[in-house]
């Protein structure tokens, strides 16, 4: 494990890997399939995991608690033959550093954003789901600048609203469920607690994360030090609380796209982005859970394709 202070370094990122193939098809034939690649680089101290396809206007993916960048896969494969994607392993899970501290969402977008600019980007569209989504908010209210749209893909924003009602609601257990206690009572039962998440908030369990993709994650999260890192999502949310309800006083003007299960937390997300956003559409998929990828993948990246293609004002 890699321990930094409370106040992490000067953030200047470089990447160690070359960009994804930008190979495109003849006239009249179907585009190739997206080559998608994997990459390191430093941000500061940190060394953050990314996968990137694609070439033009570039698109951010931020993956959510119980999962790692993998779960974009299809979305990148979806919309390289447009675009640069990127879907980026945030700290504390897969293939990225595992800090001690650090975990409050502001600090996350920072390092999130000087991996993007290391890469040469600085306008971007930026994508988040669950944790995610909590990543991208405090990305674009701290640059708002810098995303040109932004997609929120079914959580809830600390400090918005009537946040309190998620935040301490009974299903909800999990959000203070972090520390020394927690974590050995998980320890080496990583697949079992994680499978609570990805069966008790799908619409239905059989539905829901495929068997190759529990285990991947189930590796990934049992990593030393196993659940510390992602529990300190959680153990974050009160520090969340105070910064967002900061931002909130500014509503953001670029397109906002909150995008939820009817089975989730559609409905409350769709109430929380008309608070921080002065240009939301809110579309809740009829029937679907938390796995909005998993669960209804094509009517999810039908969804995103078509507000990632839409104009920008």
């Amino acid at each position: 494990m890699t321990s930094l202070p409370s106040s992490r370094p000067a953030l200047a990122g470089t990447a160690c890997a070359p960009p994804a193939s930008t190979a495109t098809a003849a006239p009249g034939e179907a585009p190739p399939a997206a080559e998608i690649t994997e990459h390191d680089a430093r941000v500061g101290e940190l060394s953050l995991h990314y996968l990137q396809a694609g070439h033009g206007a570039p698109i951010v993916f931020l993956h959510g608690f119980a999962e790692t960048s993998h779960m974009w896969r299809p979305a990148l494969a979806a919309l390289a033959h447009d675009h640069t994607v990127l879907a980026i392993d945030l700290p504390g899970a897969g293939g990225s550093s595992r800090p001690e501290t650090g975990y409050d969402k502001k600090t996350m977008a920072r390092e999130i954003r000087a991996l993007v600019r290391s890469l040469g980007y600085h306008r971007i569209q930026l994508v988040g789901h669950d944790i995610g989504l909590m990543v991208a908010y405090a990305y674009a209210a701290q640059f708002p600048g810098e995303v040109d749209s932004l997609i929120l893909m079914d959580a809830f924003l600390p400090g918005v609203g009537a946040y309190l009602e998620m935040f301490l609601g009974p299903n909800q257990w999990h959000f203070h469920f972090h520390g020394a206690t927690p974590e050995a009572l998980v320890a080496g039962r990583e697949r079992i607690y994680l499978e609570h998440f990805w069966n008790d908030f799908a619409a239905d369990p059989t539905h829901s994360l495929p068997e190759a993709d529990r285990e991947l994650y189930a590796r990934e999260y049992a990593k030393p030090p196993g659940m510390h890192s992602t529990m300190a999502y959680f153990a974050a949310f009160d520090q969340d609380a105070a910064d967002f309800a900061g931002f909130a006083k500014t509503p953001l003007t670029l397109p906002i796209l909150a995008l939820g299960g009817e089975k989730a937390s559609g409905q409350f997300l769709a109430a929380q982005a008309q608070l921080i956003g002065t240009n939301v559409t809110a579309v809740i998929l009829p029937d679907v859970g938390h796995w909005l990828m998993e669960e209804a993948r094509d009517r999810t990246l039908a969804t995103l394709a078509t507000f990632l293609r839409g104009p920008k004002s």
